[in-house]
């Protein structure tokens, strides 16, 4: 299985998507959206700007565990990683968003 996004709607009515990976968990997240047709446009900013490490902004959290955000060109995030407990595993989250993401489907479960 390659990765997917799953586009959802909250309880509120935004919009937000999940990129989740081979074994089916979420590998990264968005933020919310007010608009079905922004969520999918970042869909795309995810894809195209996966393929660049430098999009990748490597982090630690205020608890000292690693994490990643996903940045478009204007330098807006587009998606963020969960916390990670090595910086190994932080590594092995953007190997796998760079795999996966270009050629992810959608599935659009927001209806």
């Amino acid at each position: 299985m390659s990765g997917k996004f799953e586009l959802k709607r909250s309880p509120n009515g935004e919009f937000h998507f999940h990129l989740l990976g081979d074994s089916g968990h979420t590998i990264l997240s968005s933020e919310t959206y007010k608009a079905r047709a922004s969520a999918q446009n970042g869909i795309e900013s995810v894809r195209k700007n996966s393929v660049e490490d430098h999009r990748f902004e490597r982090k630690t959290s205020t608890s000292g565990r690693p994490y990643f955000v996903l940045k478009a060109r204007n330098g807006e995030i587009i998606g963020q990683s969960q916390m990670f407990s090595t910086a190994e595993q932080m590594e092995d989250g953007i190997t796998q968003v760079k795999r996966d993401a270009p050629a992810a489907s959608v599935s659009d479960l927001s209806h």
